[in-house]
């Protein structure tokens, strides 16, 4: 075998190794894909989304999209790090930057979950308020245990206790601090509209002084009607403003979107602002793949956005709710809504 054989031979021994490795290594990089987008007006395996108890919901059309990023489970090799780098429709970045270092994949995944059921709090409350539902003390759960169980639910709106008004957590947390534990204290309110009283015990508080109901609650815009929201296996914050416009789709008085496919993403806080959020070029491949006819897009992310801009898709910028439900008129009346 001559020198030069034996360099081709070794050389092409190394490559297949190299090969071979580059298949089976994991690196630590994850691949973001396109993910499923969910229309808020409809269903996931036959349960709605957006339910709505104790009113005729709204008549509505058409779709209002949240969109998702997807995340492969299988570890990424270094070739599907390459493949991946000069894909338009796969972003690869540092596995630190999706599962930070010290918790687990489930942990990461549990913290989204939670902050995804946070959004749709947040979402509910801004929704609500948009339509004119004033504030009130709303019981969220129960805890473990408590003094009000088979008393209050979730969603009844605490007005009073023992003839004190409680139109705020104020004044709930000072006629629960003033009221020795083991005390009966008569607690009105509303379920659904229709008011009601009953009588709990109270246990004491779990810092400080005075007593408590058992119940967790907020100071969020109160209807007389449940809203629920069900979405499995979404997680992060990023679903808000989509839900936020479900919900006043689904109990307001106006067809939102009068049969156009709207897709779009971005946190809401309880006053109905906006935020930014992650993955806005794979959002806009997932709303462009579902035939979206507009799509509506965080104020902060637009630049991002207009970059990775998909062709036929329309992009309207939003800051806050009321921005949305402009430009969701704009679309039905045929004007250009504001774009990025």
């Amino acid at each position: 075998m001559t020198r030069r054989t034996t360099v081709l031979v070794a050389g092409t021994l190394l490559l297949l190794v190299f090969g071979v490795l580059g298949t089976l290594l994991p690196v630590p990089f994850v691949a973001q894909v396109p993910g499923p987008t969910y229309n808020t007006l409809g269903e996931i395996d036959g349960t709605p989304i957006i339910s709505v108890e104790g009113r005729e919901p709204n008549d509505v059309s058409g779709n209002l999209n949240l969109t998702t990023v997807g995340i492969p489970q299988d570890e990424l090799t270094l070739v599907g790090a390459v493949q991946g780098w000069f894909d338009d429709e796969v972003v690869v970045v540092p596995r630190e930057q999706v599962y930070p270092s010290g918790r687990s994949v489930q942990e990461t995944q549990a913290e989204n979950r939670q902050a995804f059921l946070t959004s749709e709090q947040a979402a509910r409350g801004a929704a609500l308020a948009e339509l004119g539902y004033a504030d009130a003390v709303v019981v969220q759960e129960l805890a473990e245990d408590s003094a009000s169980a088979d008393r209050l639910e979730a969603g009844d709106a605490i007005d009073a206790v023992d003839g004190t008004p409680t139109p705020d957590l104020d004044a709930l947390s000072a006629v629960l601090a003033a009221t020795p534990p083991g005390s009966p204290v008569v607690v009105d309110y509303r379920r659904r509209g229709e008011p009601g009283s009953v009588t709990v015990t109270t246990s004491a508080a779990a810092e400080g002084e005075g007593s408590a109901l058992g119940v967790l609650v907020l100071q969020t815009p109160y209807a007389p009607f449940d809203v629920g929201i069900e979405v499995a296996d979404v997680g992060g914050p990023s679903a808000g403003l989509m839900l936020a416009l479900g919900i006043t789709d689904l109990v307001g008085d106006t067809d939102l979107t009068e049969g156009a496919v709207v897709a779009g993403t971005g946190t809401i806080d309880t006053e109905g602002v906006v935020g930014p959020i992650g993955g806005i070029p794979l959002k806009l491949v997932s709303a462009r793949e579902i035939g979206a006819e507009l799509f509506l897009v965080p104020a902060e992310n637009c630049a991002e956005a207009v970059q990775n801009a998909q062709e036929g898709l329309p992009m309207a910028r939003v800051a806050t709710l009321d921005d949305a439900l402009t430009a969701l008129a704009d679309l039905r009346a045929g004007r250009t809504p504001t774009p990025c």
